[in-house]
């Protein structure tokens, strides 16, 4: 098969806008907005398509159309958003990006009525709607309206909500972020030269293997979070009080529903996921004690955490990675491989750090006429080529559903965002273990362990941080930074047990983006332990991969916990958390094995 190389190591977004200063923004501005008043004008004020089922799937058939090809903000709204993760600082991209979430927000204000006024619908018709054969392919999405319902304002209540969103949260959270990404310090190399990293490239080096690179990016980092801790306290405090408001407002439950019912997914899955990998705390404690004796020291710092056992010191550069990926995911399937050539070919991917540069690494979507982009920032080492796999694992599965899916239900809920990620990452590393011998082995193993261990047991910590610090703002009031920090303190610590020290480190849930997306972490571990039984179900036969494309391409078409049973898997049992805990317990203990037949310990 043909060698995969890089086309272009930045995204191209001509397919989207010529450019920053395009001459037809206004033009398509003004198709946009006469498109959407065009269905706002002619279902305003109409009734009819909350009585009759049949004039309701006409409604939904253009507001499909409207949500494929236009949406509120457009391609100048996509393409925009894209720029600003290019360039974080730059007050130009910042302002025509602001200007282009205004339009889009009175848009999204008038034409929110329609999809409020179908969730309120009564609940003796609804069972006219969900079981009328012309709305099949939208029933998932009315089933989701009529729970939202509840938890709904008044159209006008709804518009302010909108309306008040930027300046009460997304503002404060790209401030902070901004802030992060201007920094730059003088880090000593492994040679002993002091070199100017941003801020992206210094958290890669805190991993470092070389213990002067590592200090002296621990050091810098604690000094970029100390120089911002006060602005992100505001900043925390502030977007606390903004969702205590909210869910006030629309009488939430407790503070980690209103992502519950977002992500499409029953509490009490959550809450089952969260107690079955607490309960398991043990087994990252062996592992952090593992590797404590295998480098030879009697404790790690919290900032040591993740730096790598033994010699996996091999460059990776993106031109080898990105081949390695794509000929892993050819042998899993043709099409898997295919979409990679695309997003290669198309300029999808944006690969390498650069000053100002979002911190990272992403997926993004907009419409299901836009391309999907890749965010990385590449620097050649192992967990790099890892970064390429997971992110592309979402591109594929969004890609799928792309095809697959009307627009309505395009997207993956959070709640499975991390599946397909996860599943094509860990099929890659099977790939690069398959040639080690056993020094190698060990280490990639231990490698694998680190990786489960910030992704299942390291995000329920935090998931649970999060439900802590929610619990308390709202008993107090006001968190100050030094509060915010002993309780990040107190879970870290509950998960890495006696073997890390992270005193000194209570500030470091300043750069902690995923707690600014209020209780995103859990999806993580729900993900990887998903997608193990999925890898599972793969290694005994590998024509179910059909079943996992089946998975990829469902969207938002059905619920999480359905999707998974028609696939003969019962998220809601305890027993299938356990077992892929169990999973991750094994591996510890065959490297823990390993480490001893091979006298490391």
């Amino acid at each position: 098969m043909e060698k995969l190389e890089v086309k272009q190591s930045e995204w191209n977004l001509k397919p989207l806008l010529k450019g920053d200063n395009d001459p037809e923004i206004e033009k398509k501005r003004k198709e946009l907005e006469k498109k959407s008043y065009e269905f706002i004008s002619k279902w305003k004020n109409r009734t009819d398509y909350l009585k009759k089922p049949e004039i309701l799937k006409e409604a939904l058939d253009e507001y499909g159309e409207w949500a494929k090809n236009f949406g509120s903000t457009g391609n100048e709204g996509y393409y925009f958003e894209l720029r600003t993760f290019q360039d974080q600082n730059n007050p130009t991209l910042k302002a025509k990006y602001k200007k282009i979430e205004e339009f889009g927000k009175k848009i999204e204000n008038d034409i929110q009525f329609f999809l409020i006024r179908i969730a309120k619908i009564r609940e003796s018709e609804q069972k006219k709607f969900l079981n009328y054969e012309g709305l099949k392919i939208y029933n998932h999405f009315l089933e989701k309206l009529f729970m939202q319902s509840r938890y709904l304002l008044s159209e006008p209540e709804e518009m302010i909500m909108n309306l008040k969103d930027p300046t009460a949260y997304s503002n404060w959270v790209k401030m902070v972020s901004g802030l992060l990404s201007k920094e730059e310090k003088e880090i000593t190399l492994e040679n002993g030269k002091k070199e100017l990293k941003n801020f992206s490239e210094i958290l890669s080096l805190v991993d470092s293997s070389n213990k002067k690179t590592r200090d002296s990016a621990i050091a810098a980092l604690n000094e970029i979070m100390s120089k911002h801790v006060e602005i992100a306290e505001a900043e925390m405090n502030s977007i606390l009080a903004n969702k205590k408001v909210d869910d006030g407002l629309r009488k939430m439950p407790r503070p980690d529903f209103a992502r519950h019912l977002s992500d499409d997914i029953d509490s009490k899955i959550v809450d089952t996921l969260v107690d079955a990998v607490s309960k398991r705390f043990d087994i990252p404690r062996k592992y952090y004690e593992l590797k404590a004796k295998l480098l030879g020291v009697k404790k790690l710092n919290y900032g040591e955490k993740n730096i790598p056992y033994g010699k996996i010191d091999k460059k990776y550069h993106y031109n080898e990675a990105i081949d390695m990926v794509y000929r892993v995911f050819s042998s899993l399937d043709r099409e898997f491989s295919n979409i990679v050539y695309k997003f290669n070919k198309e300029g999808n991917l944006d690969v390498f750090p650069r000053k100002g540069k979002r911190s990272g690494a992403c997926c993004c979507y907009g419409l299901t006429s836009h391309p999907i982009y890749i965010l990385l920032n590449h620097t050649d080492k192992l967990n790099d080529v890892l970064t390429i796999a997971h992110e592309l694992g979402h591109g594929i599965s969004d890609e799928l559903t792309k095809n697959k899916q009307n627009a309505l239900n395009f997207g993956t809920p959070l709640s499975l965002a991390e599946v397909s990620s996860t599943f094509m990452e860990d099929f890659v590393l099977e790939e690069i273990l398959r040639e080690a011998d056993d020094e190698l082995r060990l280490s990639i193993m231990m490698m694998k362990l680190n990786d489960d261990m910030a992704t299942i047991f390291r995000q329920i910590a935090c998931y649970q941080f999060e439900q802590e610090m929610h619990k308390e703002f709202k008993e107090k009031g006001y968190l100050s930074k030094e509060e915010i920090g002993a309780i990040f303190k107190k879970h870290m610590a509950d998960y890495l047990g006696t073997y890390v020290d992270v005193n000194g480190f209570e500030d470091w849930w300043v750069y902690w983006s995923h707690i600014r997306t209020f209780f995103y972490v859990y999806s993580y571990a729900n993900g990887l332990l998903i997608s193990k039984a999925l890898q599972r179900q793969v290694k005994k036969d590998n024509k179910s991969i059909e079943k996992v494309k089946e998975f990829m391409s469902a969207g938002t078409s059905d619920s999480p916990k359905n999707i998974f049973f028609k696939l003969g898997i019962d998220i809601s049992k305890r027993e299938f958390w356990d077992e892929g805990l169990a999973e991750t317990e094994k591996l510890l203990n065959e490297t823990e094995r390993l480490a001893k037949s091979l006298g490391k310990i």
